[in-house]
């Protein structure tokens, strides 16, 4: 059984790219073990790592979930300076999402479930089977 999950993206200034990974999560990192490597936990048992080495180049990306995707973009465009990006939806589909690049080339996206009745059941479930 899987009880954890991390996920690990690579810059080659960890100064910068820690600096650059708070603005994006709103949070200092949960962890720092070492001089080079930091984590921050996004959810209940999963974690994302930012280590200092070479990014690998077409990897991710790594989705984020967003309350409002919009908000979202517009405040990375504003904080981050990243390039504008695209927000995609499709009928078929019960999310809008949008890619994007950090300053080293990793892709992160981030996503809106469409339907609020959608994300609460989602919530809910997640919870329950964490305090359970």
């Amino acid at each position: 059984m899987i009880y954890e999950m991390t996920i690990q993206v690579r810059v080659p200034d960890m100064d910068k790219g820690q600096r650059w990974y708070e603005t994006l999560l709103c949070k200092k990192p949960d962890f720092v073990p070492h001089e080079g490597f930091a984590e921050w936990e996004l959810l209940p048992c999963c974690w994302l790592q930012v280590a200092e080495g070479e990014p690998a180049a077409g990897s991710g990306p790594l989705r984020l979930g967003v309350e409002d995707i919009e908000a979202e973009k517009t405040r990375l465009l504003s904080s981050l300076g990243i390039e504008d990006f695209p927000v995609h939806s499709r009928s078929e589909v019960p999310v809008k999402w949008g890619t994007f690049d950090d300053p080293w080339g990793n892709r992160i996206g981030l996503f809106q479930y469409i339907d609020q009745e959608e994300i609460q059941k989602r919530i809910v479930s997640r919870v329950r089977r964490h305090i359970q």
